[in-house]
């Protein structure tokens, strides 16, 4: 399923097939969770990889391949970064905080 420009619908439960690697989370600020973000996924070297817009309730999701990532979230009440490190394939959190 898809929003209508080919990001896969963020904050519902997925299931991950063997050898594929998801960097999940959700972006927030102190006072909740942050919809509407545009939130970067960039490799290693910090070069630009993909972007999705955070749920309503402030969550992301991206397919990547195994590797150091920053995830970077720009949003009109801050901007924030998250480092994740994803050695193998499963599913590997990260919470972006935006002030």
């Amino acid at each position: 399923m898809s929003d209508g420009c080919g990001a896969p619908v963020q904050g519902v439960d997925i299931e991950v097939g063997a050898g594929e690697v998801v960097l999940t989370g959700k972006v927030s600020t102190a006072d909740g969770p942050v919809g509407g973000a545009f939130v970067r996924l960039l490799d290693s070297s910090g070069e630009f990889t993909a972007e999705v817009v955070s749920s309503p309730e402030g969550d992301f999701r991206f397919y990547a391949a195994p590797g150091t990532w920053t995830i970077r979230a720009l949003h009109r009440s801050g901007n924030g970064e998250a480092s994740v490190s994803a050695d193998g394939p499963g599913v590997h959190p990260v919470s972006v905080a935006v002030a």
